[in-house]
């Protein structure tokens, strides 16, 4: 382990968190999109909310500058949707794209660990965020609450920047337990992944985050992320 961890107050002035381009500039659809990150379109997911039940909510946390988010609005807009679709937007930078009047987009500039939502959400994404968290699980237990029953929650993230107090990745162990809570984990994509709110209690204490970790499997400086691991 660091000889000094960083707390969240720190971390989030770290010029690797600040200056991170992985979602900065992400769209909703093509090349750099969501679409291709997630696999599928989120307009779709919030389409067939919208037909199940009459209307349907987006959450993205770790947003970047909302394009995505505002993107898909016009779109909703244009197909006479968007008064039934809530639209978030979690970041901790406030470099958001300009909001289209009306605004039919919410952008809020803080942290994704210091959150917290007052509803459920159909579908909530956070497309290669967590790389730049500190108390990475914290958001994962938080966001797994926040779903409807048939809500759908897909992150990007890389377990081996969950470690434990000697510096050993959490590895197995934590996976397993991840899943007997309900979230898929998929190594090879390394993405977690489930449908409908979990409770997740895990056993283990946020120490701190490490912002020198270096790059991840993206290419690009991550956080890691310090925990105690209890019996």
């Amino acid at each position: 382990m660091p000889e000094q961890l960083l707390e969240d107050k720190a971390l989030h002035t770290s010029a690797v968190v600040a200056n991170c381009a992985m979602n900065r500039e992400r769209q909703l659809a093509g090349v750099n999109s969501y679409t291709r990150e997630l696999d599928f379109n989120p307009l779709d997911s919030l389409t067939a909310a919208v037909a199940g039940q009459g209307d349907a909510s987006w959450l993205d946390l770790c947003c970047g500058t909302g394009r995505a988010l505002i993107q898909a609005a016009e779109h909703l807009r244009h197909t006479g949707l968007l008064e039934r679709v809530a639209l978030v937007g979690v970041d901790l930078i406030d470099a958001f794209d300009p909001i289209p009047s009306p605004p039919a987009v919410t952008l809020l500039a803080t942290s994704a660990t210091a959150w917290t939502a007052n509803t459920s959400f159909d579908l909530i994404t956070c497309v290669h965020g967590l790389h730049y968290v500190g108390d990475k699980l914290a958001v994962l237990a938080r966001a797994a609450q926040w779903l409807t029953p048939t809500g759908r929650f897909v992150a990007d993230l890389d377990l081996a920047s969950i470690r434990l107090a000697d510096g050993r990745p959490a590895g197995r162990r934590l996976t397993a337990r991840l899943r007997a809570a309900g979230l898929n984990y998929g190594n090879r994509r390394r993405r977690i992944a489930c449908i409908g709110p979990r409770e997740l209690r895990l056993p283990y204490t946020y120490l701190g985050a490490d912002d020198h970790a270096g790059p991840n499997y993206t290419g690009q400086p991550a956080v890691d992320s310090y925990y105690c691991e209890h019996s």
